[in-house]
């Protein structure tokens, strides 16, 4: 039986990169929704670029529309950004820019940050010690987090992407090094699709330290609208219902085909599981 509520569905503003904040936030209210996750670049939020007042008047747009900001996630999966570096000016650089983002995100009112491992080399000739600067980085993030209020959710990425935490056995086997109060675990379906695991996995292994998931459609691949791809939406959302997850679905929609009408996607989305969540 699925429990989930509608209040738990955020929206991302991935795919709105080309329109207004204020468009996305506007949007999120007109599709019913009551959550958002803020992805971190321009030109809506690079924090290096903006003074503590630009933070507030983000901060504030949020806010006076009864919105919840249930994650800030700074942008990451390009260079510069990667953790696990080979170099150390590299790997410092990349440390700095995820504790001002945790700073960032406090100042927004965020108790998440998604923070992803980064990658060695695809030849697996440096992964032990890409894996070691990687966890000690995130180590590093969780104490700070401590702090500022702010939780790290680490998120698997596909294969393609990383080398290092790319599937549940990896992420669990990095959790269980971390052995760290303020990092837990996070779902993507479309990395867990690629992967052949399932929300009951995740849930399986994780229980109560699963506390984030980016809930799309896919084919695996695609970040797509729900509706577009073939993933067993009921399944999935009866799955973390009995697994007893407590967190937030968030819409990463991230295809190209849906840049031109980012709207769209959203609504199409939140009409398709607003069926399903009570």
């Amino acid at each position: 039986m699925i429990n989930i509520t509608k209040d738990r569905l955020a929206s991302m503003n991935i795919q709105y990169k080309y329109y207004p904040l204020k468009k996305f936030l506007d949007d999120a209210v007109d599709c019913g929704l009551s959550c958002v996750e803020l992805w971190g670049a321009a030109p809506h939020f690079h924090f290096e670029d903006m003074t503590y007042r630009d933070i507030q008047r983000v901060r504030h747009e949020i806010e006076t529309r009864n919105l919840k900001l249930v994650c800030y996630t700074p942008e990451q999966c390009v260079y510069p950004i990667n953790m696990a570096a080979e170099t150390e000016p590299e790997r410092r650089r990349s440390l700095k820019f995820f504790e001002d983002s945790i700073r960032a995100a406090s100042e927004l009112g965020a108790d998440k940050m998604l923070v992803t491992t980064g990658w060695g080399y695809f030849d697996n000739s440096n992964r032990e010690e890409a894996w070691k600067h990687a966890r000690e980085g995130i180590y590093d993030l969780a104490e700070l987090g401590v702090h500022h209020g702010v939780k790290i959710a680490l998120e698997v990425l596909r294969t393609d992407e990383s080398n290092l935490v790319n599937n549940l056995p990896s992420l669990c086997k990095m959790l269980e090094e971390l052995d760290h109060p303020n990092v837990g675990g996070m779902l993507d379906n479309a990395p867990m699709g690629f992967a052949g695991e399932t929300p009951a996995d995740y849930l399986k292994a994780l229980g109560d330290k699963l506390i984030h998931v980016h809930f799309i459609d896919g084919t695996p691949g695609g970040h797509l609208a729900w509706g577009d791809g073939n993933f067993p939406c009921e399944q999935y959302l009866t799955e973390l219902s009995e697994g007893g997850y407590k967190g937030y679905l968030s819409l990463e929609i991230t295809a190209g085909c849906y840049i031109m009408d980012p709207t769209a996607s959203v609504k199409q989305s939140a009409d398709y599981l607003f069926r399903y969540l009570k």
